[in-house]
């Protein structure tokens, strides 16, 4: 289980620590300080790190020369009418985009199966199966 926590330092400024880590967070400059991360960044960085870490183990595991995965993301807003696989028809919804890049002597059928892999990512897992969020206010 993960554990985090959020402390506000100024502004919009956040401490985001774990057991071992911490770092800052923040709103864009304008609205924040631009100090860190804002927190979509923070959502794709979890999401893309889990992915590179699902498709690393995969390969290593299997012995294969995968040399380096490097993802990148994007996070954005679209018109649903322009989603050719999304179950939503109207209004807007919220798209990532990533695209992974995998380094190493790879022949056709393992990048194929590293792709499939990458889709099986714990944080992305989390992220389509609209986890439910307790909220407590003290």
């Amino acid at each position: 289980m993960a554990n985090i926590t959020i402390e506000s330092l100024g502004n919009y400024r956040v401490l985001v620590s774990t057991a071992d880590h911490a770092l800052v967070a923040d709103e864009p400059k304008g609205v924040g300080d631009g100090l860190g991360p804002d927190p979509y960044e923070l959502l794709l960085g979890a999401l893309g790190s889990c992915t590179s870490m699902t498709v690393l183990m995969y390969a290593r595991r299997k012995g294969w020369p995968l040399q380096r995965v490097k993802a990148e993301l994007s996070f954005g807003r679209i018109h649903a009418r322009d989603c050719e696989d999304c179950e939503q028809s109207d209004g807007m919804i919220d798209q990532i985009t990533l695209r992974l890049h995998l380094e190493g002597e790879l022949d056709q059928a393992q990048r194929e199966r590293l792709a499939e892999i990458a889709t099986r990512c714990p944080v992305r897992k989390t992220l389509l199966g609209r986890p439910h969020i307790v909220d407590e206010v003290q």
